[in-house]
């Protein structure tokens, strides 16, 4: 006679890293974006060879890109965000209250931001998609979105 005992699983999960600051800035970002009725999603890739912090799906279906910077060298070192301009219709910067904001481009929008929340201190003009793209980009974060939240809720299928 066989006599099956489970045996307590034991999982060491390791610790999370702590947040790094461009992603506290992310986390107050979508917090803001929320709060103007906007889904976000953090670390978007629209195409291979890119990734944003933040986009935002709005409720008449505007996308707004937002990077997050959070000193002097990161914004320095990225020399590849005029490549998100055509995956927007609005592209903002987010910072935090000690950043250079000379560094900064005057044509895109401002949002200063903490991990808490933001303010949005200067709206960029709009630049609308084609009616194509927007439509890929739409169904594009509707299932990267979907796909994150299966990954959640079944994480080994």
């Amino acid at each position: 006679m066989f006599i099956y005992m489970a045996m307590p699983v034991t999982t060491l999960t390791p610790e999370p890293a702590a947040p790094q600051p461009g992603q506290l800035l992310a986390r107050g970002v979508c917090r803001l974006l929320l709060s103007h009725n906007f889904t976000p999603l953090e670390e978007f890739v629209p195409e291979r060879g890119k990734r944003v912090d933040v986009i935002g799906l709005g409720p008449k279906g505007e996308i707004w890109v937002v990077e997050c910077k959070s000193s002097r060298a990161d914004f320095l070192s990225d020399g590849k965000w005029q490549g998100y301009l055509d995956w927007c219709d609005r592209f903002f910067w987010a910072v935090d209250q000690e950043f250079p904001l000379d560094l900064l481009p005057e044509d895109s929008g401002l949002i200063i931001a903490d991990s808490y929340g933001g303010e949005i201190l200067r709206m960029p003009d709009e630049s609308k998609l084609a009616a194509a793209r927007r439509k890929a980009m739409t169904l594009k974060i509707a299932r990267d979105t979907a796909r994150r939240l299966h990954g959640l809720r079944y994480p080994r299928v």
